[in-house]
């Protein structure tokens, strides 16, 4: 019986217009895995593996919050904690394998389906260069031609250029022959950012393995390496540089305390001067 996982071989692309123009095109290979078939297909496959190391892998621990446990029970914890109920069907995982053990998964899509195979609900997780992680957790309605179009705020910094109020439109055609994830990022004025992913599928084999490590040497090379570089060039752009929120408050929060016990320190010495006069 044949693997439902499949290997998608396409083309990111991210567009800036607003305040300057940016593009980055690269060509790039992303897996689409079954949880349910997670260790099917590593026996099967002599290039993959679940939670061990080889050319390519899938590891929990990159999926679930630094847990080695497995991840759809927590997709599913999500989808009923969002009140979307369990769709107790099928979840496909859209996502950028390790390679020879080493690797930085920006955006991972679960595919959540019903028990009619019917598409429920799409996590987005969210990952940022700062170790940090974030779900945003959406209904989904396919419209007449396929598409599935959806939105929510921005709650969580990826990008030091990007400011945080903001909104996401995505708009995705689920896997089949081909896939497409896209979003556009919007302020009050209109369009920021369009950000796409756009492949064609391919059945999981080795040698579809082989062929995709080989053709994508940026990608084995380090998907980190490429954010990073992007970032120079934009940074040369002169865009604008947002902090991220999260840690200027903490590092607030450190100042404050410091404050704190060094007045603490200074109000003991008093006592303790005043204390040793005769």
């Amino acid at each position: 019986m044949s693997l439902r996982s499949g290997l998608y071989s396409g083309v990111v692309v991210h567009e800036r217009g607003r305040p300057r123009r940016h593009r980055l095109r690269y060509r790039v290979f992303m897996l689409l895995l079954d949880l349910d078939e997670l260790d099917a297909a590593g026996q099967r496959l002599r290039l993959f593996s679940h939670n061990a190391l080889n050319l390519l892998s899938y590891h929990d621990r990159d999926h679930a919050g630094r847990q080695a446990a497995p991840v759809k029970p927590q997709i599913e914890a999500l989808l009923a904690a969002r009140g979307l109920g369990s769709p107790g069907g099928r979840i496909l995982a859209l996502c950028m394998p390790r390679l020879l053990g080493h690797g930085f998964n920006p955006l991972t899509v679960y595919f959540c389906h019903d028990r009619d195979e019917r598409l429920a609900a799409v996590v987005y997780a969210v990952s940022n260069t700062f170790g940090e992680r974030h779900d945003y957790v959406l209904p989904a309605t396919a419209r007449d031609d396929g598409l599935v179009v959806q939105g929510c705020d921005k709650t969580f910094y990826v990008s030091p250029f990007l400011p945080m109020d903001l909104r996401y439109a995505f708009a995705i055609v689920p896997p089949g022959q081909g896939v497409r994830v896209g979003v556009d990022v919007h302020d009050d004025e209109g369009r920021v950012l369009s950000a796409s992913f756009a492949g064609r599928r391919e059945p999981l084999t080795d040698r579809a393995l082989l062929r995709a490590a080989l053709a994508h040497p940026w990608q084995v090379a380090g998907v980190l390496a490429a954010i990073h570089w992007e970032a120079v060039k934009i940074l040369l752009k002169g865009f604008g540089f947002f902090a991220n929120p999260r840690r200027a408050k903490e590092k607030a929060a450190r100042t404050e305390v410091r404050a704190a016990s060094r007045s603490g320190e200074r109000d003991a010495l008093s006592v303790s001067t005043r204390s040793a006069r005769p």
